[in-house]
């Protein structure tokens, strides 16, 4: 587009082009693999399949069936292709370089803190990494590396030190947002019904045998909500995912998870609460909250 000013001249208007500025190549494509990665990943999910490498019991696959794989019910992957597809378009934009590069580095930085916490996360909590996830992780590195060194002259942009302060703290609030919601902090409290069937269990000498690495076991424990705390819960991977079974777990002969043990009964699988209370006769059509 032209933009016109006035000349000094009356009546006379002078156009002066308005000056394009060149896409910044080296982020366009490192966004396009970006791209590439996070769209295989939501393509898999929405056909139910499986992406390469991640065959069932895999380290992917334990990692793309957490609970860590999502967020508000929506495939991270999927916020991991928004992420690029906007870095892609303000890289592509005509913009002045000092505008466009606050732009690109903070929502890279962003991208790259969520990444490195959701590894991390799946490291110390489950012991499994997806290799998809982590070609997503070392692309969003190299685009920070690359944005860092490229940063324009304190002449032309806001102090360095000044601009990662506020950009840190927006991203720590962000992130304190994020582990909230993944922990269950902002849910409701414990359904009074399913708080009474957990204790119920308890008391009756049921045990749920899980682990912690299990999607099932998690699917499990998120039906009741607030009141998976009170369930007779039996942790059989004390000592990580590839270890041996607890001595518990492999006396009762444990095999699948979860798997339930109700006096000479075995549930395999997740269990709806109807099943549970039948099972232990807890009477949970008739049951009401005590005044």
């Amino acid at each position: 587009m032209a933009r016109k000013s006035r000349s000094k001249k009356p009546g006379v208007t002078v156009t002066t082009p308005k000056k394009i500025y060149a896409p910044d190549w080296v982020v366009l494509g490192l966004s396009g693999l970006g791209l590439a990665i996070t769209g295989y990943l939501v393509l898999t999910t929405l056909t139910a399949g499986a992406p390469v490498g991640c065959g069932a019991g895999s380290s992917c696959d334990i990692i793309q069936s957490s609970r860590w794989s999502t967020l508000l019910g929506v495939p991270v992957s999927l916020f991991g292709f928004l992420l690029y597809l906007v870095i892609a378009l303000i890289a592509g934009l005509g913009r002045p370089r000092p505008r466009r590069w606050q732009q690109l580095w903070t929502l890279n930085f962003f991208g790259l803190i969520f990444s490195l916490y959701l590894t991390g996360v799946g490291w110390i909590e489950l012991q499994a990494l997806c290799q998809w996830c982590t070609a997503s992780l070392v692309t969003l590195l190299a685009m920070f590396i690359y944005l860092t060194f490229l940063r324009p002259e304190p002449t032309a942009a806001p102090f360095w030190s000044n601009f990662l302060i506020s950009k840190g703290v927006m991203v720590v609030v962000a992130m304190i947002a994020l582990h909230g919601l993944y922990n269950d902090w902002f849910v409701a409290p414990a359904d009074p019904k399913l708080q009474a069937l957990a204790e119920h269990l308890d008391d009756s000498g049921a045990v749920f045998y899980g682990a912690f690495w299990c999607p099932a076991c998690n699917e499990q424990k998120d039906i009741f909500g607030k009141a998976a705390e009170a369930l007779p819960y039996f942790e059989c991977s004390p000592n990580g995912r590839n270890a041996g079974v607890a001595f518990e777990c492999a006396a009762e002969e444990i095999r699948d998870f979860p798997t339930w043990v109700i006096g000479q009964r075995r549930l395999t699988g997740v269990q709806t609460p109807e099943d549970l209370a039948r099972s232990t006769r807890f009477d949970w059509d008739a049951w009401e909250p005590n005044e």
